[in-house]
């Protein structure tokens, strides 16, 4: 594990096993109406991690305040939910116990969980629309889980949001980066296909929650 002097930045990994079993679960993501889901096919669910099992709200609507996505902010976008087959799978329990224990989060902390697809349909596809940005959490997990024909998608981090990035990485099958939010700025750059006649996509999780001290003001 490769972590910053300021505990801003964690780099770990999940186990092979792993991969192999979240990696079939994206074949049936689905396009959705808002402004990206032509190209950003996603699920989307909110869960509760108490005593090391994995409870879903039921909650699949999501928004982010305009202060953070100027791409789509202020805007309550309606997502189908993480099948319940991945989300009770060994898989997904490794990686919300790593996002856990990593991050020294409480015992029934509330996740959000996206599962994105991000298809290369243009000449360069946005991975992020909205630029260089902070999503309004305290911690986030961003998890490589496959990449198909395709260049670009690197994950870049930033210590402000006019500065240059200082850390650039495309993320492998099974890498995870484990940011602070409230401390850290990202983005990635776009994706474009290395053979036109066949689809290119990747494939990622990202994990979010609030510590405590916000999830009281939230």
């Amino acid at each position: 594990m490769l972590h910053s002097s300021e505990s801003t930045l964690h780099l770990t990994s999940l186990s092979g096993r792993a991969i192999e079993q979240l990696a079939p679960t994206f074949a049936t993501l689905p396009n959705t109406q808002h402004a990206d889901g032509q190209y950003r096919l996603r699920r989307y669910s909110v869960i509760n991690y108490r005593d090391g099992e994995i409870l879903d709200t039921g909650d699949s609507s999501f928004v982010q305040s305009e202060h953070y996505n100027h791409f789509q902010g202020d805007v309550v976008r309606q997502f189908e939910p993480v099948l319940t087959s991945t989300l009770q799978n060994d898989a997904m329990k490794e990686l919300v116990s790593l996002f856990v224990r990593t991050n020294d989060l409480p015992n029934g902390q509330e996740i959000e969980i996206h599962q994105i697809r991000i298809a290369a349909v243009y000449d360069e596809t946005e991975v992020a629309p909205e630029g260089v940005h902070q999503d309004g959490f305290d911690h986030i997990a961003l998890v490589g889980v496959g990449r198909q024909n395709i260049v670009g998608g690197d994950i870049m981090l930033y210590s402000g949001h006019k500065e240059a990035p200082f850390f650039k990485k495309v993320l492998a099958a099974g890498e995870v980066a484990i940011l602070d939010d409230s401390r850290l700025w990202h983005n990635a750059t776009p994706i474009r296909c290395v053979d036109e006649q066949h689809e290119g996509y990747m494939d990622v999780f990202v994990l979010t929650a609030k510590g405590p001290k916000n999830a009281l003001h939230s």
